[in-house]
C-alpha cells in the first residue's frame, strides 16, 4: 500500500471515530442548502451605471424596451420586449420563424459594430404596442 493510501485510510478512520453518519449527513445537507441560498444574497452592483445620455441610451447599452436601443437599429415591426417576449424569445401565443433578417448595429458602450439577427414571430397579427421602424443598419457596413 502506498503512503497516500495509508494517509487517506488514517484520515477516514479518525473521521469515522469522531463523526457519526447522522452528523455528517446534517452537515452535508447544511452545505447543500447554504450553497443553494448563496445566489439569493444581495450583490453590490456599483460598477453598473444607469445614466441616460444625450442620445437617449440608458446605462451602458440602453433600454431593450425602447426603439432607440442599439440592437434595434435595423428592426421594422413591433418589439417583442413590449409584447411579452425578449430579443431571444417570442411573445406568448407566437412561435419563432425560421427566416432571419440581419442588420449591422453599433454598440455605444464599446463603439463596435455587431451583426444582429432578427427573427419574425408568427401566430398573432400584432400586439399593437412599441412599433419600431429603423432602417439604418439593414446592410453590413
Amino acid at each position: 500500500m502506498s503512503r497516500l493510501d495509508r494517509w487517506f485510510e488514517g484520515v477516514s478512520r479518525q473521521s469515522a471515530r469522531r463523526v457519526s453518519r447522522r452528523n455528517w449527513l446534517s452537515r452535508f445537507g447544511g452545505v447543500l442548502i447554504g450553497g443553494a441560498a448563496l445566489p439569493l444574497l444581495p450583490v453590490a452592483r456599483a460598477a453598473e451605471k444607469h445614466t441616460v445620455g444625450e442620445d437617449g441610451v440608458k446605462g451602458r447599452e440602453g433600454d431593450p424596451t425602447r426603439c432607440e436601443y442599439w440592437r434595434h437599429c435595423a428592426i421594422d415591426g413591433f418589439l417583442c420586449s413590449c409584447c411579452g417576449g425578449s430579443h431571444t424569445a417570442c411573445p406568448p401565443g407566437t412561435e419563432m420563424s425560421p427566416v432571419t433578417w440581419i442588420g449591422t448595429c453599433r454598440n455605444p458602450a464599446d463603439g463596435k459594430d455587431y451583426i444582429i439577427s432578427y427573427n419574425d414571430c408568427c401566430g398573432k397579427t400584432f400586439c399593437g404596442r412599441c412599433m419600431c421602424n429603423r432602417n439604418e443598419g439593414e446592410r453590413p457596413r
